[in-house]
């Protein structure tokens, strides 16, 4: 199953009767101020959903697949890192493998 912003701006829309056009623009702006936020390096925390947080993975040497004798220096670079929150997690361990199988 996956989930799309527009299924997001639906059911808000859907479950408090506000127009979508609002909806959508609540959640547009709040996706804006997590990316605003991590782009300058920042942290986002969403207490009982997870945080967001930039880490800095090293340089290192990657192989080529391909040619395996050949180096690929692989340069230092920001990602982007999520943590879920206790009550995600806790959801999230529920799943059994079986269930897992039978989603996709």
């Amino acid at each position: 199953m996956t989930l799309t912003k527009r299924d997001i701006v639906i059911h808000i829309s859907e479950e408090t009767g506000l127009i979508q056009s609002q909806v959508f623009a609540v959640v547009q702006k709040t996706l804006d101020q997590i990316a605003e936020v991590l782009a300058k390096g920042g942290k986002v925390e969403l207490r009982n959903f997870g945080v967001f947080d930039v880490k800095i993975r090293k340089a290192r040497v990657g192989r080529n697949p391909n040619k395996p004798e050949t180096d690929v220096p692989i340069p230092a670079r920001a990602m982007v890192k999520f943590k879920a929150g206790k009550e995600m997690k806790a959801e999230v361990l529920k799943l059994t493998p079986k269930k897992l199988g039978q989603k996709r």
